[in-house]
Parts: structure tokens; C-alpha cells; sequence
């Protein structure tokens, strides 16, 4: 069976910020999802800051629901800050409730 983007996503969303209280898919830090033939994923993302205490935490529990997508063989988390995040990068909703 394929995994899709769309599984990965879905499964992302379950991912939070815990210092902004979203989730990663919704404050547009994932820059793109890539599922190769064998089910294979590899995640390309940033943090809201190249400071950010909780990174470590986030990128591991972005692995690990990843992981639990069925199907799935393995998954490479790549961390980048190029382009930086800004709050544009964000979904209408977040922005709204953020006040931006």
C-alpha cells in the first residue's frame, strides 16, 4: 500500500508547538513531504526560531507520528532555517487567533 503526502500531513498535525499552542502543519513550519517508491518519507522543516528550546522534542515527535503512518518504511527529518519562518508562513486561522 502507498503512503501519500496527505497521510504525512495528517499525521504532522498531530505535532504541537507547546510554547504557541498549535500544531506544526498549521504555523507552516512544514516546507515540504516527500514519499519516495518504497514508502519511504522525508520531511523538510524549520522552527519558528533557530532559538527554539523545544526543537529537539518537536523534530522527534514529528518522527514518531510519522512513523506510526501504516505503510510507512522509514523517515529523515531535515531541520532548516532557510527561508526563516515568519507568521505569514502561518494558516489564516492562526493568524487570526494570534492577532496577526
Amino acid at each position: 500500500m502507498a503512503v501519500t503526502k496527505e497521510q504525512v500531513m495528517d499525521a504532522l498535525k498531530q505535532v504541537y508547538d507547546l510554547e504557541v499552542g498549535f500544531d506544526v502543519v498549521s504555523l507552516g513550519l512544514i516546507y515540504g513531504v516527500e514519499v519516495d517508491d518504497e514508502n519511504n518519507v522525508k520531511v523538510r522543516m524549520t522552527m519558528t526560531t533557530p532559538m527554539c528550546p523545544l526543537a529537539g522534542f518537536i523534530l522527534e515527535d514529528a518522527r514518531s507520528k510519522v512513523q506510526e503512518v501504516e505503510g510507512v518504511n522509514s523517515v529523515d527529518m531535515e531541520l532548516t532555517f532557510d527561508p526563516p519562518w515568519t507568521p505569514d508562513m502561518a494558516s489564516d486561522e492562526v493568524r487570526k487567533i494570534l492577532g496577526l
